[in-house]
């Protein structure tokens, strides 16, 4: 099957949670938005679907006749397809716990900076994401970075699951990208409490599908458009 990806074409946002999976995979995918009339052809789709079964926002992957919203859903679908999750009910429901809770962290990564509403410039909430910043990393980042690193201590493995890659570690690896590029300051001094986490990151980092996509243009940048972004005063 040939995947079609829906995702803004200028940021890693959501997306690239799902891009990183089909890369890894090999699959069959378009980025649709990045190409010619692409997100036309995107919100189009939104339009189209409107009256049945309609995505709330990108990201979203059609799959045949089918529409896939939402990040963790998508991966949920695409996990036992691309062989980047178990197989059996209950593998593949503890797998999509790790990626709602991975969820529920870059949300509150994002709202950082953006604390009082994402309708409003950064520059208009900058004392707020100030404070919000600076509680994000005494209270949030170390309990869910620690979780993972007891997870990883306990799975009996090199993985968030044990012996095999998940799209789990995909997404962890992306977690730690993004802390690195937004806040590397306080990334740098927090690093050294998080060995497994680490050691996951460059695993993933070195397998050659993640290495090749990593390098090419496939990859967009982080930028100050995206969920991690990088503000001077907030990493202190």
């Amino acid at each position: 099957m040939r995947y079609e990806l829906y995702y803004w074409p200028t940021i890693q946002g959501r997306g690239e949670f799902v891009r990183l999976a089909l890369e890894e995979a090999g699959a069959d995918y378009v980025d649709v938005a990045r190409g010619r009339g692409g997100v036309p052809a995107m919100m189009k789709l939104i339009e189209q679907t409107r009256a049945g079964r309609p995505p709330f926002a990108p990201p979203f992957l059609k799959a045949g006749k089918m529409v896939i919203a939402q990040t963790a859903n998508i991966l949920l679908y695409l996990g036992p397809r691309l062989s980047l999750s178990p197989r059996d009910e209950a593998g593949r429901l503890w797998t999509h716990q790790f990626q709602l809770t991975i969820s529920d962290f870059v949300a509150e990564i994002h709202d950082a900076h953006h604390p009082i509403s994402s309708a409003l410039y950064y520059e208009e909430q900058r004392a707020a994401a100030k404070r919000s910043s600076a509680e994000l990393w005494k209270h949030r980042v170390p309990k869910f970075l620690r979780y993972f690193e007891r997870v990883l201590e306990n799975s009996g493995g090199n993985f968030v699951l044990g012996r095999k890659l998940s799209y789990v570690d995909l997404s962890l690896f992306q977690v730690v990208e993004g802390l690195r590029y937004a806040f590397p300051k306080r990334m740098k001094r927090f690093e050294r409490r998080l060995p497994r986490v680490l050691a996951l990151h460059d695993r993933v980092a070195r397998r050659p599908r993640i290495a090749a996509y990593l390098a090419s243009k496939r990859r967009i940048p982080f930028n100050e458009w995206g969920i991690f972004r990088r503000y001077k005063e907030l990493d202190r």
